[in-house]
């Protein structure tokens, strides 16, 4: 099981080169993570965007040209549509946002012809990794869908499910996070998080609802006298909506000083999306974490059977 960003470096250089494909890749901080990666082995990289503002951003960086495939695309838009198609035709295994509005990206991925949906919905993953905490801690979703209902809320407990797969979790242990622990009809987020808790989810031990202290602190939980397997040991923070999860991702970035990962996933391969605030370092974890998924996702597909023409 992997426990630190260290040890998710480590793992994506272990594993065969994999290519990136950025859309909108015209700023600094966007490539030095890229280089980052090139320089570590994690990926290479495809850069997608306005050629010569590409460029001029390399040097301005102090990086050079030569090191990276440059595809020119000169809007937003074009950008977006082309890095999907390279993931979608393989010469690409993840996809990374740029310096672009997320809602266009997600445009081009959604698209029912050449995009990279799967079936599922998407979602987003923020993986967090603090001293206070033994080990990597996934929030979700703190980015994408704003006002989940009870059957969405699991579908993104099984999108975070590729994340920590990804980490050799093989059981995550997932807090259904409400404001207090007993479930009343006054506080619907306790409702679904006690709803939750009863469905079968191959993978998941599920508990909820739970506060965040006792999902995360073993004794506050025993203070309470919550004796469950997930107390105070959770894997994945499952959050009621996208302002919660938000903020608690964000404050333990700025005032917890963690770092950070981000992942939008539910689609055929993950997907690095991170805040434009994230630092160099938060882009670099998001790198490596989206490699680690997207080989478990590729291992995943190659071990599938076949598709019939009923599955079609």
């Amino acid at each position: 099981m992997i426990r630190r960003f260290g040890e998710v470096i480590e793992r994506a250089v272990s594993l065969p080169d994999r290519r990136i494909a950025v859309a909108r890749a015209e700023h600094g901080e966007v490539l030095r993570a890229v280089e980052d990666a090139r320089r570590l082995d994690i990926a290479s990289s495809i850069l997608v965007g306005d050629a010569d503002a590409v460029r001029r951003e390399l040097l301005a960086a102090g990086l050079q040209p030569a090191h990276y495939e440059i595809v020119h695309a000169p809007t937003p838009e074009e950008a977006a549509v082309t890095a999907v198609r390279l993931v979608a035709e393989g010469q690409a295994d993840t996809l990374m946002k740029g310096m672009l509005d997320t809602n266009v990206l997600l445009h081009a991925v959604l698209d029912h012809d050449h995009g990279l949906r799967a079936g599922r919905i998407l979602s987003h993953v923020g993986l967090v990794e603090t001293d206070r905490y033994p080990k990597l801690l996934a929030i979700t979703d703190g980015g994408l869908v704003i006002h989940p209902d009870l059957d969405t809320k699991e579908q993104i407990l099984r999108n975070a499910l590729d994340v920590t797969r990804a980490l050799g979790v093989e059981t995550a242990k997932v807090a259904v996070i409400a404001a207090k622990e007993k479930a009343t009809p006054r506080m619907p987020a306790t409702m679904d998080a006690a709803a939750l808790a009863t469905r079968p989810i191959p993978g998941a031990l599920v508990a909820g609802p739970l506060a965040v202290d006792n999902a995360i602190d073993p004794a506050s939980a025993a203070l309470k006298g919550i004796t469950h397997p997930v107390a105070g040991d959770a894997d994945v923070l499952l959050m009621p909506c996208i302002e919660s999860g938000n903020v608690c991702y964000k404050t333990l970035m700025f005032l917890g000083r963690a770092q950070g990962a981000g992942l939008v996933v539910g689609g055929r391969r993950p997907m690095v999306v991170t805040s434009r605030a994230d630092d160099e370092l938060a882009r670099l974890n998001s790198i490596a974490l989206a490699v680690l998924v997207g080989a478990a996702q590729a291992a995943a597909d190659a071990a599938a059977p076949p598709a019939t023409g009923a599955d079609r």
